[in-house]
């Protein structure tokens, strides 16, 4: 299999070609990264691409989309796919956003903005856990996880050593430290570097609500 990425200087995001074999079929995956090295790969392996997978529609990860259809007419789709020698099992992990899915294609996971190496996508924490443990973490450990943002990892790692699923599995306790959240009082509950290295934390609010933010948001 062939697998290529690139990603944004100032996003941060990742977008991916996959390939089944050298003069086969391709797919794209996501598409809010420079182009150029994903191209380079499908011009060199003789790929032919067919679909451009969206692991959710936010323009980090959709901005390529159209000069991707223009240029090969691609099918764009969210969900499971079948393409010359590519078994391509699409499972939901909304969170982060209502259309946020999963793509699962033989070792490797395409995760979008649910799973980062040490952190979670932000959004209502209880459906931020739900996706992440209920769906990502049943998955078999060994899977390599390309996420949306940054580095690689795999599921056993996260499982591991991921701050938000120590604290889900009940092994970390809570952080503890107060904290306002655009002004309101909330509590720390987890705090992770995130994939940027700016920080994320799950937030308690004073009527019990969770949610996921990003450090910018966060005023100690």
């Amino acid at each position: 299999m062939i697998v290529e990425r690139s990603m944004h200087s100032s996003w941060l995001s990742n977008a991916f070609v996959l390939g089944d074999e050298p003069g086969g079929t391709a797919v794209f995956v996501d598409s809010g990264a420079p182009l150029e090295p994903l191209l380079e790969v499908v011009d060199r392996e003789r790929l032919t691409p067919t679909h451009l997978l969206v692991t959710h529609g936010h323009e980090d990860h959709v901005a390529g989309n159209d000069e991707l259809v223009e240029r090969f007419g691609l099918e764009v789709t969210a969900g499971s796919v079948e393409t010359g020698g590519l078994v391509i099992d699409s499972v939901a992990t909304p969170g982060h956003s209502d259309d946020g899915v999963t793509f699962v294609v033989g070792e490797l996971c395409f995760t979008g903005d649910t799973l980062f190496r040490d952190a979670v996508g932000g959004g209502p924490a209880h459906e931020m856990r739900r996706s992440v443990m209920d769906v990502l973490m049943t998955l078999p450990h060994h899977l390599r996880v390309l996420p949306g943002h940054t580095d690689e990892t795999t599921i056993g790692r996260e499982w591991e050593h991921n701050p938000f699923v120590r604290f889900w599995r009940e092994l970390d306790p809570e952080d503890g430290r107060s904290c306002r959240v655009h002004g309101d009082a909330a509590t720390i509950v987890v705090w992770s570097p995130d994939y940027d290295g700016k920080g994320k934390a799950l937030v308690r609010f004073a009527d019990g609500s969770e949610a996921i933010v990003g450090a910018s948001r966060i005023q100690m």
